[in-house]
């Protein structure tokens, strides 16, 4: 078995996260690891801008949602993630029931009975896609009275359900679209999960199940056929070839990215004190992480209409050199 070093283990992640880019196209990047985490979507269009092949863009992104070759749903959990709809299709036959389920004291706190939830679809059922404003407004002319959190979870419990999705682009606006319907693969199971890793790995058992929100019974048999290996003395699986990239140098990532919300224990990239810099507010809402050799040492910001020039705080102390680093690397960020 193979032991790795805390520095190793880093590298290893950068890699297979394709932090520094790869030879793969947008669609091909998300088909590779699954799904990534899609809840802000500015964010996740930068993700796999990152990870894709060189010169790839936000609108090239942007294009393959609208060519129907990405999607946006909750496969997993009450969570947001880009994927491709046959992925989407066979995490949601591993996954639906248990979410329904597990919401449904939440339904019921907010009134939604059985009739109201197939109403909601119904209503929409004539209409094409539709932004979020304009499925709202059907719903309140139809009297659903979708405020107060009814709405998103309308929209939520039917996407689950595996009747639409966040698709295509109208302007900015993503467009709430109809799921054409696969069939599942019979067990879809052992190829996600060597997807899931080759992608992130090293990841513990605890890391896959809680990525897919599935009990570690349901997942340590589609381990099968991944390596085992060591990281700082405890277990991890990682699928293939090792990668091994050297010295990373410095690396930027967009908030909400899959380097820290990838794993259920993050203390290898990001221990509690600069947690607490990437969610200051404790509200789950995540920070861009500045890495250096694949630790996190501060969090960044890009350039915005409101913000003219980009900036960066560091957390942990940096050379003069690598600080100089930083600076050019925030300066240079091509993803607006």
């Amino acid at each position: 078995m193979r032991s790795f070093t805390a520095v190793e283990a880093r590298r290893a992640r950068w890699a297979n996260q394709l932090l520094g880019g790869s030879d793969l196209t947008p669609t091909e990047v998300v088909d590779r690891a699954v799904a990534l985490q899609g809840q802000d979507l500015p964010a996740v269009l930068r993700a796999i801008a990152i990870r894709s092949r060189p010169g790839t863009t936000v609108d090239d992104v942007r294009a393959a949602f609208d060519r129907g070759e990405l999607v946006r749903s909750w496969p997993m959990r009450g969570t947001l993630f880009a994927t491709t709809p046959a992925h989407l299709t066979n995490l949601l036959s591993l996954t639906a029931e248990r979410i329904h389920r597990s919401t449904t004291k939440r339904r019921a706190e907010l009134g939604l009975d059985t009739a109201t939830i197939n109403r909601a679809r119904e209503v929409l059922a004539p209409h094409g896609a539709l932004t979020r404003t304009e499925v709202l407004a059907l719903w309140t002319e139809a009297g659903l009275a979708p405020s107060g959190g009814r709405g998103y979870h309308l929209i939520f419990h039917h996407a689950v359900a595996g009747h639409w999705h966040w698709a295509a682009f109208r302007g900015k606006a993503q467009l709430l679209t109809v799921t054409e319907r696969g069939r599942a693969d019979a067990d879809p199971l052992p190829e996600i999960v060597r997807r899931i890793v080759a992608a992130r790995g090293p990841m513990t058992e605890s890391d896959i199940a809680w990525w897919l929100k599935l009990p570690k019974t349901q997942v340590r048999p589609a381990l099968d056929g991944l390596t085992e290996v060591s990281v700082e003395g405890a277990p991890a699986w990682v699928a293939g070839e090792i990668p091994d990239p050297g010295d990373t140098g410095v690396t930027l990532a967009p908030a909400f990215d899959e380097w820290i919300l990838g794993y259920e224990n993050r203390d290898l990239t990001a221990p509690p004190a600069m947690m607490r810099a990437l969610v200051p507010g404790k509200n789950g809402v995540f920070r861009p992480p500045v890495l250096v050799d694949g630790t996190t040492v501060g969090t960044w910001q890009q350039r915005t209409a409101s913000r003219r020039e980009p900036s960066f705080e560091l957390t942990e102390k940096v050379n003069a050199a690598t600080r100089k680093r930083i600076e050019a690397a925030v300066a240079a960020w091509p993803h607006e």
